[in-house]
């Protein structure tokens, strides 16, 4: 089978085969990624800055259709309404982010005995790696410009201590600040007052800016491009398998023509001495 499989000829369909094969499998890969990847891309349409008044209403659910929505809004900050989540990452580092409590201007006020007079929003400003290098949000006038995001689900079972909060959760917040709020929070990129931007990105120093960019939608497996990449992988060990087929026929052939080779050769004729010794008494 070796030296059938050693010709020049199924050496050289090997090396075709193989190729082949590999072509196959690159293909594979490819479909496999297609399965995949995400069907619909991010939307451009998020970061173009809006009004958050025009955007968002307040004492309504949070539609998935306004997430990571870049929005700007005036208001102020009110400093005694501050809190600290802790267990946030950040290059690697665990720490806290600071989340004031920002009042929006001309947003509609809610109605209801617990209503305030105001309607504010969270509003993640950083991260800091001590709890001491917080500091207070800018006072005065704000134009706040950031990316708006859900609320997070509060951790349950678990009482934060005085000025923490398990997560940025509206629901935890406005019992702690007792106020009426959006139903999300607004992670800033710049907080303007008096002209000048006075945000974590644009001063620098302890508080950290969290410079989070739009979230990819879910991914979802297209099981059509899946089966693609496996066929292709069937394909290619189809390839290799015809090689070897075709290599094992010729062996046979090349069995066969040697065993008629030995079938059409006439037996030897005895030489004259031989018959003569066969006569004699």
């Amino acid at each position: 089978m070796w030296k059938t499989a050693l010709k020049p000829r199924w050496i050289a369909g090997l090396v075709f085969a193989i190729a082949v094969s590999g072509v196959f499998v690159l293909l594979s890969q490819w479909q496999f990624g297609r399965s995949v990847q995400p069907e619909v891309p991010v939307s451009p349409a998020t970061e173009q800055t809006r009004p958050l008044t025009e955007t968002l209403e307040p004492g309504n659910f949070f539609p998935g259709s306004v997430s990571d929505q870049m929005v700007t809004a005036e208001g102020s900050y009110d400093a005694a309404k501050q809190v600290l989540v802790p267990g946030r990452l950040k290059d690697g580092n665990s720490g806290y982010w600071v989340v004031s409590a920002f009042a929006v201007k001309g947003a509609p006020a809610l109605s209801g005995v617990a209503a305030s007079p105001e309607t504010w929003i969270p509003v993640a400003r950083g991260w800091v790696a001590d709890p001491g290098d917080a500091g207070a949000p800018p006072s005065g006038a704000v134009q706040l410009t950031g990316r708006l995001i859900p609320s997070e689900s509060p951790l349950p079972e678990t009482a934060p201590e005085a000025g923490r909060a398990t997560a940025v959760s509206v629901a935890e917040l406005i019992n702690y600040w007792d106020i009426s709020s959006y139903p999300g929070f607004v992670a800033a990129t710049s907080e303007v007052t008096g002209g000048s931007d006075l945000s974590a990105a644009a001063v620098g120093g302890d508080l950290k800016p969290l410079n989070i960019g739009p979230q990819p939608p879910a991914q979802k497996v297209n099981w059509l491009n899946l089966f693609y990449s496996l066929e292709w992988v069937v394909f290619a060990g189809f390839a290799l398998f015809i090689w070897w087929r075709l290599v094992k026929d010729d062996y046979r052939r090349d069995l066969e023509d040697d065993l008629d080779d030995h079938h059409d050769t006439p037996p030897s004729q005895p030489t004259s001495e031989q018959l003569e010794q066969k006569v004699k008494p």
